[in-house]
């Protein structure tokens, strides 16, 4: 083998394996039903979801805290399905794709939208917000801009965003894929992975390890009750640290 031979092998092979990292996502099932772990992570919040991701060595999962709840949500939990758009001045095909995706779109879905940066359009409206709750769609992250939010809010669907304008997104950005791997901020959301959104923000839970985190986690709320019960006695700090109580 010759030394171009053996680097062109090399390279395709690493490209290969860094493809499946990248894009790759996993398909089997949760030990229990979708909609009991949907539910139970319903039961809990970003905050201790996320402290329980660091235990993992996943430290970037939360989206950039420029991306703000509409309303003071508890928290809603679905399963990623992701769009990506792009500022683009062309109108051709717009509508048929947009079409497409929404009826993609599945029951108990978390939609997260990465918009490249766009800064003059909204993706996300009324009859968006319609459609999509007709489908049983959980909730909408969008970062980047949202506009009839009087609509919105009259529907109650939860909807995490950048800004509002009431500029429209044709002939100003265009969906470009749909239920790909995107990457907003430094979290990297892959289809089917666990979204989580409340007041303090969204938060994405790999689907290979999302088991996993709910029971680490429902273990912490446990704690939690626990230390807060002794905090209400009066225990002093030093007496509930010493019973491994935390602050």
């Amino acid at each position: 083998m010759s030394v171009d031979q053996y680097k062109k092998e090399v390279g395709m092979m690493n490209l290969e394996e860094l493809i499946e990292f990248r894009e790759g996502r996993s398909t089997e099932p949760f030990p229990i039903p979708d909609k009991e772990l949907l539910e139970r992570y319903e039961k809990l919040y970003t905050g201790a979801v996320n402290d329980v991701m660091r235990e993992f060595c996943l430290l970037n999962q939360a989206l950039p805290g420029h991306i703000v709840p509409l309303r003071e949500y508890r928290t809603v939990a679905g399963l990623a399905f992701t769009v990506k758009s792009a500022p683009n001045a062309m109108i051709k095909g717009e509508m048929e794709f947009r079409v497409k995706m929404l009826d993609e779109m599945h029951e108990d879905s978390f939609v997260v939208w990465d918009t490249t940066g766009d800064q003059k359009a909204t993706l996300w409206g009324g009859v968006m917000t319609a459609t999509a709750k007709g489908k049983k769609v959980k909730a909408a992250c969008i970062d980047g801009g949202i506009r009839d939010t009087h609509q919105i809010l009259e529907a109650d669907f939860p909807v995490f965003y950048k800004y509002r304008i009431s500029n429209g997104s044709l002939g100003r950005c265009l969906i470009t894929h749909y239920q790909v791997t995107i990457q907003i901020g430094d979290a990297t959301i892959k289809p089917g992975d666990i979204i989580l959104g409340d007041i303090d923000g969204v938060l994405v839970v790999p689907r290979a390890v999302a088991y996993d985190v709910l029971l680490r986690a429902e273990e912490i709320i446990e704690n939690e009750k626990v230390i807060f019960g002794w905090v209400k006695e009066g225990q002093s700090i030093q007496d509930i640290t010493e019973k491994g109580g935390y602050f």
